[in-house]
């Protein structure tokens, strides 16, 4: 990425300049928990099970010289920053987690009784973490948008395969969201499924995810911006035994191979307009 320089706003976030019409957001790779904050959860443990381990890793050496890359070092159990700021669900109805979870994805509680953090401390996150967040990724947006007329937007995730609470059996490879394609141009998916059908993976457009918060907001293809969310199936790329490997997995570079051909030509798809 040899243009680009790092101007993050804290050691927490960082923000790598780029000059491609290309951002890759990464807002659930982080697996730090501050002291200030640890004290009230049930058992340290779980506040990084839920991350999207390792998916940093698997992107950064297929990323060509010139991307932006806005990602959070912050555990998404302190604050998700890929959920709407004043805490509505993004899939009502269906089981999900909130803007300060206070549940993992399983259902298991994340705090000691009575610790939960209260409306004031929720918004004190808020103003810490997501704001920030959310101003880097808007600001690098209008940079690239003002320089090339359209930018195209990568929320980044990667979840466990199974996971009985929030869906059924096993999750496809790849899940392409676009918020039923109102956050890019059919163009734009189009060839992003058209990618996805030749990869070795099974794959889903906007099935049980559609699209974080980010990859709503951002998206607004008429005027320039294709926003898209690709959430990847852990086990396509971590060389896992049982689901306990998923706690805290160890990073693998020859099991992210054959995912990283895949990403490749999807990120390629991402830059033509």
């Amino acid at each position: 990425m040899g243009e680009a320089a790092l101007c993050g706003g804290g050691d927490w976030l960082e923000v790598v300049e780029g000059n491609l019409p290309f951002i890759v957001s990464l807002p659930h790779t982080g697996t730090t928990v501050p002291d200030e904050f640890a004290a009230g959860f049930a058992n340290t443990k779980l506040t990084t099970r839920d991350a999207d381990w390792h998916l940093h890793q698997v992107f950064r050496p297929i990323l060509p010289a010139g991307t932006t890359v806005v990602r959070t070092d912050i555990s998404r159990s302190i604050i998700d920053v890929n959920r709407p700021p004043d805490g509505q669900s993004l899939y009502p109805g269906q089981a999900t987690t909130g803007l300060c979870p206070t549940t993992d994805f399983d259902g298991t509680p994340l705090y000691r009784s009575g610790s939960e953090p209260a409306p004031d401390e929720i918004e004190r996150r808020r103003r810490l973490f997501h704001e920030p967040y959310a101003r880097a990724l808007g600001e690098q947006i209008e940079r690239l948008r003002a320089r090339h007329g359209r930018v195209a937007v990568l929320d980044c995730h990667s979840i466990r395969p199974r996971i009985p609470r929030l869906f059924d059996g096993t999750l496809p490879g790849l899940n392409i969201g676009t918020d039923d394609g109102r956050s890019c141009s059919p163009r734009m998916q189009a060839k992003l499924e058209a990618v996805a059908e030749q990869s070795p993976f099974t794959w889903v457009s906007n099935g049980r995810f559609k699209g974080g918060w980010i990859t709503r907001h951002f998206g607004n293809p008429k005027a320039g911006i294709d926003s898209v969310q690709i959430e990847i199936a852990m086990n396509a790329y971590l060389l896992v035994r049982d689901e306990n490997d998923y706690g805290a997995p160890e990073y693998e570079a020859d099991g992210a191979r054959l995912l990283q051909q895949t990403l490749s030509p999807f990120i390629e798809a991402l830059l033509q307009p």
